[in-house]
């Protein structure tokens, strides 16, 4: 037997490292109800976008929500929410930046000198950072946060799904073939660390025509109802092409955006503090 690295995501091995409880307890003065990941297995699927659509409409129905952003080297969260100020702090506690409804944030961009400043650190540091949005932020009465993962299996995915126990998480895809396999490593990963997976969800499914309504499939037809079938999860939403949302997160401006793709699944989310 080669000997442990302690990288869980690489391992297949049922040993006692795995089931021992790393989950770390966030700032004394946080209150946080429920906590869910939102992940993908590989980049550009549109988890930030998505991420950002769901805190907004759990906010719209009145619960008070607040972003975790942990993808540390490709941090968007603020610039679709149109913050650009810096969070404050003190000796004892950093302080979240709030979005013009109230959604806390949280995200290395709001720490950098200039928000264009590239992240050129190594894992160890930025599972570092994760961990210090954890711990040693306030997050002030949240009923829901959500955390937007770095895409991949690595040592970020990780640090998050061993330090912060979280309630659920979705897999945001696209439908290009690649992605079995990518759903497969997302959803294999996340049952090694026994965490509840809520669904997936479709990003880029379709572009709906402007004259006679009809679905376009960019990329071919789906598979994502297969595939969700062969791991027993739900299909939670299909998300269209749409140019209008694109531009509202270029322009700061997503807590405006319009449109129902994401209700049920919000609503199954809300659920989730009946549990």
């Amino acid at each position: 037997m080669s000997e442990c690295t302690h990288d869980c995501s690489t391992c297949s091995a049922n040993c006692d490292s795995r089931k021992q409880d790393f989950h770390e307890e966030p700032h004394e003065f946080s209150k946080i109800k429920k906590v869910i990941g939102v992940v993908s297995g590989k980049g550009g699927v549109g988890k930030s976008i998505v991420t950002s659509m769901l805190a907004t409409l759990v906010n719209r129905n009145g619960f008070s929500t607040a972003i975790l952003d942990a993808d540390i080297t490709g941090p968007s969260i603020p610039k679709a929410f149109g913050i650009h100020e810096r969070a404050s702090g003190d000796d004892k506690a950093i302080f979240p930046v709030k979005t013009v409804k109230g959604i806390e944030i949280m995200s290395v961009n709001l720490l950098l000198e200039n928000e264009s400043d590239p992240v050129v650190w190594r894992g160890p540091v930025i599972a570092g950072v994760v961990k210090q949005f954890w711990q040693d932020v306030i997050w002030d009465d949240v009923d829901f946060m959500f955390v937007d993962m770095p895409p991949g299996t690595g040592d970020v995915p990780l640090t998050v799904f061993q330090t912060i126990r979280l309630d659920g998480i979705i897999i945001v895809a696209s439908p290009q073939e690649l992605v079995s396999m990518i759903v497969e490593k997302a959803v294999k990963m996340a049952k090694m660390m026994d965490i509840k997976i809520l669904g997936v969800i479709e990003n880029m499914s379709y572009v709906e025509c402007p004259d006679c309504g009809k679905q376009i499939k960019l990329y071919g037809e789906s598979h994502i109802d297969e595939i969700a079938k062969q791991h027993d999860i739900p299909v939670l939403a299909k998300l269209p092409v749409v140019p209008e949302l694109a531009q509202q997160v270029d322009n700061g401006l997503i807590e405006l955006f319009e449109g129902d793709w994401l209700d049920d699944c919000a609503n199954n989310i809300i659920a989730l503090l009946d549990e």
